[in-house]
């Protein structure tokens, strides 16, 4: 089993996109998915038709409840929502001995799955180191845009003072370009991120949709919403990628 965060803390580069598109997109490829919002904003539950859950999880973290009772079934996906409750996480835990491990210690006992992919809050507060100590990998997507490259080098030296001093084991699982569409300053962000980080930019490319924009609205993955777009053409190729990196 593997854990992934998806990061940016850069809102609209298409993070919370992603994360249901790829996880919808695995379990299509028969792989057993949990999928995490772990931002108090709800976007991913609120993008897949879940609001005001029973329970959250904040409930989880706290370890007040169970998994089984936490969890929401969307198609073969099983979903930890969100809810504004989570937004009392950090002064919470802000004094708290271990306050960086509480979720690594609530995922301890799940076993089930072959991956869980974790939606982060858009900023590098508590909420997100503690993603960062309960991953192996994470995935950054990026809006081919220049000024998403600007806090990109941020992002990086966060994830290498977590690797110094919480999660030793932390990798750059890889870089997504999302929202592409053909302008020059788009082909010229791509290059960018692929002759400076390589084999960590994932080649494929997710272009800009309107079915991915219209998905949220009526609470779908792209794959349900749109199977014939581009997005879910791009997205479901990004799957086989991901998957190709592991043999």
């Amino acid at each position: 089993m593997k854990t992934i965060a998806l990061l940016n803390q850069k809102g609209g580069v298409s993070k919370t996109t992603s994360a249901i598109s790829i996880a919808f997109g695995l379990a299509k490829l028969g792989k057993k998915i949990l999928l995490i919002d772990l931002d108090p904003q709800a976007s991913l539950s609120v993008s897949l038709g879940i609001e005001a859950p029973e329970y959250s999880v904040y409930d989880f973290v706290k370890q007040d409840v169970s998994l089984e009772k936490v969890i929401v079934k969307k198609g073969k996906v099983s979903v930890i929502p969100s809810s504004i409750e989570l937004s009392a996480f950090e002064n919470e835990f802000r004094n708290a001995s271990g306050k960086e491990f509480v979720l690594k210690k609530a995922l301890q006992s799940i076993k089930n799955y072959d991956y869980i992919y974790i939606d982060c809050a858009p900023s590098l507060a508590l909420l997100t180191i503690n993603a960062l100590a309960a991953a192996q990998e994470v995935y950054i997507p990026v809006q081919c845009e220049y000024l998403a490259l600007q806090g990109l080098g941020q992002l990086l030296d966060t994830l290498s003072v977590v690797r110094q001093r919480i999660n030793k084991d932390l990798k750059m699982g890889g870089i997504i370009g999302t929202r592409f569409n053909r302008r020059n300053i788009n082909k010229d962000v791509m290059e960018y991120l692929t002759e400076n980080f390589k084999d960590k930019t994932f080649k494929t490319v997710i272009r800009e949709n309107v079915g991915l924009a219209e998905c949220p609205s009526f609470g779908k993955d792209i794959y349900s919403h749109a199977p014939d777009s581009n997005g879910a053409k791009d997205y479901f190729a990004l799957c086989k990628e991901i998957l190709s990196k592991e043999l």
